[in-house]
């Protein structure tokens, strides 16, 4: 298990080396969304061929990372820039999930010198939540639990993706999970979006309820460069439910920064 120094605590990640020579320094970033940790790559790591180095983190709170008191998106953006130093990397690209994706598009409008490629997957530049969720992460986790395999999932997926989804979920104490809903829903880069200036890799699940096709096609329609992939049979966790077809995009995109 690799770790860094962070604030008072550490911040657990997974990292697998690259297959290449990497002279330009560069990794690629995983970054979980709500309630979840690292856990969610698994599939990325285990099958993309590494061109650059790639990262799975466990944001602060989550997975094996210590916990951190006043959750922000700011925390969230300051572990992934600790993580980029630590490591001493020149340069990175982004993959992020859902409110990873909201961190994603953060870290570039703070940090912009320090991305060449971003991957915005079943996210949005807005990411009101339903106040149903908001209710049930603070008040009825439980329930909460048992609407993620209709909130998250097309209806076809395999019921062992879902159970094991929703048992890694559980390991979050629901607080973590209601904050970082919150983040998501007080998120808003809208009017930011066309002064995205590298290349953005959009992916989203054709099912998916939570971040809809529209959300991703705004995304296409206001950053020039970038190229939009809607996956069938899929929804909100399309990282999980469509590995292969994920895994060959992102592999190809990653082809443009050897």
């Amino acid at each position: 298990m690799s770790f860094i120094q962070f604030e008072n605590g550490k911040i657990h990640y997974l990292i697998k080396s690259s297959s290449e020579t990497n002279e330009k320094g560069s990794a690629l970033i995983f970054i979980h969304g709500s309630g979840e940790h690292s856990f969610v790559w698994k599939e990325q790591m285990e099958n993309i061929e590494p061109v650059i180095p790639l990262i799975a983190i466990d944001l602060p709170s989550h997975g094996k990372s210590s916990e951190f008191a006043n959750l922000s998106l700011d925390l969230y953006i300051e572990a992934v820039k600790s993580l980029k130093e630590e490591l001493q990397l020149k340069t990175i690209l982004l993959c992020g999930h859902s409110l990873g994706g909201a961190v994603a598009q953060g870290y570039y409008f703070k940090y912009p010198n320090d991305i060449i490629g971003l991957i915005l997957m079943s996210t949005g530049a807005k990411l009101r939540v339903l106040p149903r969720i908001l209710e049930e992460t603070k008040n009825d986790f439980n329930k909460f639990l048992d609407s993620i395999e209709i909130g998250s999932f097309y209806r076809k997926t395999l019921v062992t993706i879902i159970t094991e989804y929703v048992q890694e979920i559980s390991k979050i104490k629901p607080s973590i999970v209601h904050r970082d809903f919150q983040i998501c829903n007080e998120f808003n880069v809208m009017n930011k979006l066309g002064s995205i200036g590298v290349p953005c890799l959009i992916i989203v699940g054709k099912a998916d309820k939570l971040t809809p096709v529209k959300y991703h096609k705004y995304f296409h329609s206001h950053i020039e460069d970038s190229e939009l992939h809607i996956i069938d049979e899929a929804g909100h966790a399309v990282m999980v439910e469509k590995p292969p077809k994920v895994n060959q995009l992102i592999e190809k995109f990653l082809h443009r920064f050897k």
